[in-house]
């Protein structure tokens, strides 16, 4: 009988190791899910027009944070706005960060991930003076869509930046 229960109990304890993964060094490796949603954001977007470029990078920062940098040129040298982002997985929750510079004393803001789809995610602080949502949205042409959306001011407002895939 205690052969049975402690080959029970090996065998139990074998199942649930081999589900996890391990690295080369035998270390356990914590899969962030919530991070995986995000992969299709990786690289380097731009967007032109006659009033300048819209700029936003995002990279692996490590195993459970993407960085990001946003940031407007003017006149081919003019850097109009620059902001650090990033995409952190907290437990079972994702979290895009915004940090302006000289605003909300350098303070990064958090908005937590609401919908996320294939091609979309929706990130949402309803505290935040504006802007309150930031949707992201995978498009068909290597593009995504960014709509900055809340209330400014009282009243309704939303800009969308369409920008396309440079690497």
């Amino acid at each position: 009988m205690k052969n049975t229960v402690f080959s029970l109990l090996i065998l139990v304890l074998l199942a649930s190791v081999s589900c996890n993964k391990y690295d080369a060094k035998g270390n356990l490796i914590k899969e962030y899910t919530e991070l995986a949603k995000a992969k299709w954001l990786e690289g380097e977007w731009e967007k032109t027009d006659s009033l300048g470029t819209l700029i936003e990078i995002w990279k692996p920062k490590n195993d459970s944070t993407f960085a990001g940098q946003s940031y407007y040129i003017q006149n081919e040298k003019d850097t109009i706005h620059n902001e650090q982002i990033e995409l952190i997985q907290d437990k079972d929750h994702l979290i895009y960060s915004a940090t302006v510079k000289g605003e909300n004393n350098d303070t990064a803001i958090p908005f937590q991930m609401t919908t996320d789809e294939d091609s979309l995610m929706v990130f949402e602080n309803p505290k935040h003076d504006y802007p309150q949502k930031i949707e992201y949205r995978l498009l068909k042409n290597k593009s995504i869509s960014i709509i900055v959306s809340g209330k400014e001011k009282g009243k309704a407002s939303a800009t969308t930046y369409v920008l396309t895939k440079k690497k």
